[in-house]
Formats: structure tokens, sequence, C-alpha cells
């Protein structure tokens, strides 16, 4: 029975897992991408340690999905993102960025390719079906841009491969990072990838079928029960140790891929065009001003992560502000990533951080904070 106080509408979707999660003891919802996402399965830190020492199973239907299709798919798809596609096979995820005619990033989602013109983005939380819609109208391209029936759990944590071998046999063990493969299971058609938004080792299983998703929630819990596998919801506190950015939080349409040290996915270099490229150019040729740093705060233990972006501070003068902050249980100390003016960019400077009108220290630390060469996730088996 879903709880009385949740005060749920008709005008936000439900996910095909909304009945499973709420079953399963969801407390809490919020709504992204015009859909409910669970949040709330009890203590955030116990969430925590769940998903690091055994497995969790999260309901990431919002991650909605942006299929292109078409003759001219691959030309589209390279249209919107700067990172060089020419190397993509099919199977293969990439973790891209799609910019604005200013460079501003406008999502950071996961791009997969199921067939020479077919694609997925994977989305966080934007209009990004709207926008790719929009850009095809004047494009001259051949393509099909729509949402598909398409709804991911995200199946995180070090005892994840354990229950994938239980429900998909041992050839599972070949699926290496950041690649994916159709499967049928029991009759419910999936894609499975090497991915997803914790910096732990981790799947992530597309329902390509919503009508299945409950039977699909049930029998990934059944076959986690031997391995401690608990419900649970995306953790805020792995993903900043592990400097995963939060679209809206951590960058937006005023952000560029420079700024938050991410020139790898942006190649000015080849004959390739995409969206912004003239911007982009401009943007490298004349430098930033601010930049995506780590922080460590001194200051009690946060309760939970900041709801508003803090201001930083150099002698009462505002030169940024922290955009994900989090108590780390692990690392025993308070964490943060923000943006800062670039002249006081480096590490080890000290400033300060104004929360609830009350200042503390704070110094610029290296980010990820935590595995960050990524010898988790990427890890074979």
């Amino acid at each position: 029975m879903v709880n009385k106080n949740f005060g749920f509408g008709t005008q936000i979707r439900k996910s095909p897992y909304f009945d499973s999660t709420v079953k399963w003891g969801a407390t809490g919802f919020s709504v992204y991408n015009h859909m409910y996402i669970p949040r709330d399965f009890g203590d955030p830190e116990q969430n925590f340690w769940n998903l690091i020492e055994t497995a969790i199973l999260c309901d990431v239907a919002v991650e909605r999905q942006v299929e292109i299709t078409g003759p001219d798919a691959f030309k589209f798809i390279q249209l919107l993102t700067p990172r060089d596609l020419s190397k993509l096979s099919v199977g293969q995820c990439k973790y891209v960025l799609i910019t604005n005619a200013e460079g501003g990033i406008l999502n950071d989602p996961v791009l997969l390719r199921l067939g020479k013109n077919h694609f997925w983005l994977s989305l966080g939380d934007s209009d990004i079906l709207l926008w790719a819609q929009g850009v095809a109208v004047n494009s001259g391209l051949n393509v099909k841009i729509t949402e598909p029936d398409v709804s991911p759990l995200q199946l995180q944590g070090p005892k994840s491969a354990y229950i994938m071998i239980k429900l998909f046999g041992e050839s599972i063990k070949d699926l290496r990072y950041y690649w994916f493969r159709e499967i049928d299971l029991d009759g419910i058609p999936l894609v499975v990838s090497r991915t997803g938004w914790s910096s732990e080792f981790g799947y992530e299983l597309f329902l390509r079928d919503g009508s299945k998703g409950n039977e699909l929630y049930e029998k990934i819990m059944a076959a986690g029960k031997e391995f401690g596998l608990k419900p649970g919801h995306t953790s805020s506190i792995r993903r900043i140790e592990g400097g995963m950015l939060s679209y809206h939080a951590d960058a937006d349409i005023h952000t560029n891929p420079f700024e938050l040290g991410l020139g790898r996915l942006v190649n000015l270099d080849s004959d390739i065009d995409f969206i912004g490229k003239d911007a982009l150019k401009k943007i490298k040729t004349d430098g930033v001003k601010r930049l995506q740093v780590g922080l460590e705060i001194e200051c009690e233990k946060l309760s939970g992560p900041n709801t508003r972006f803090w201001p930083l501070k150099n002698k009462n003068r505002i030169i940024g502000k922290v955009t994900s902050a989090v108590y780390s249980p692990r690392l025993k100390k308070n964490i943060a990533l923000a943006i800062v003016d670039i002249n006081y960019s480096k590490i080890g400077e000290e400033i300060e951080v104004s929360i609830e009108d009350k200042n503390f220290k704070c110094k610029i630390i290296e980010k990820p904070f935590f595995d960050p060469k990524k010898k988790i996730t990427s890890k074979s088996l």
C-alpha cells in the first residue's frame, strides 16, 4: 500500500519498479527527469556501507533514454557532442558531454551504440529529448528521435558480480567496463552494461518492456538475498568521493568542459563538427577564469548533503561556491566539490566557506577523494 503522505499525482510519471520500491521500504521520493525517484531507504550512511561492502539495487528509471535512429544517426549524434566518436563500436558505451552553441554543458550522459545508426543517450536530469528534436529540425539529417520504453536499474557494489552470475550465468563475467550486451532473462528483454553512477563495481540493467518492471526487480532481489543485496538509492556520499558530477549541481548550462577539467572529452583538433566547437576553441584559447576543485571542510560532521550552494570566500570576498558536500564516514571528513576563481584553485589553498551564516576553514585537496584511478569500477573478473 502506498503511504498516503507521499502525495503522488498523475502529472509526474512513476517508474516500472515503483510498486516494488515501496514494498521494499522506500520512504521518500523526489522528482528527476519528470519522474518520481526513490531517495530514501533509511539511513544514508548505512546505504553507503551496503553499497561498498555488499550490493544495492537502485531504481534509476529516471535515467530516460533519448533514442536516435535513421540513416544519418551517427552524423547527428556526433553533432551533439564534442567527444570524437569515430572509434565507438557497436556494444560500447562512452561518457559524453552535450554542449550548446556557447560551449555550455546541457547534460553529461552515457552514450550507448546499439547499431551502426542506433544510439541511446542515457540522461541526467534535463530535457535533451527536446533539445535533440529541435536540433534535428534544421540539421538536414535523416534521423528519428524518440524516448523508448527503456528503464534502467543499477545493481552496484562488490557482490553485484556474483548476483549477475546467478542471474545470467558465467558468460556475464566477460562483459567489460563500459560495454553492454542485449540479453533476455526469462522473457524479460534487457540491455546489460558495466556502468553505473556509484564509483563502485556494478551493472545497469536497461529494461525494454515497462510492464515487467516489478517482475525484474523481484527476480534480482531474490537472486541477491544470499549475497546480502539490499534495496537502496544512489549514494551522494560515494558519488562525491568519486568526484562524479550531478547535473544542475556541479554543472549547468553556464559551465563549460574546461572548467570541470574535462578537456579530454572535447576534440578540437580534428575535422569533426559539433555544436559549440567555435565557442569551445575560443574558451580554450582565452583560458578559463574558474575551476572545479575538491575541498576538505573543517567543521563538525555534516548532517547530510548540502541543499543550497555555499559561498566560498577569501578575506570576505566571494570567490566561488560549494556545489556538492557531504561527510564521508570512510574518510572521516567533510568533503566537497566546488567551483572557484582560478587564482584560488591550487592544491593546499586555504579559504573559507559560509554555512548558515557561519564561516569555516576549508582547504583545496585532490579529487577524486577515493580511488582516483578507478580501479574498483574498471577491474576485470
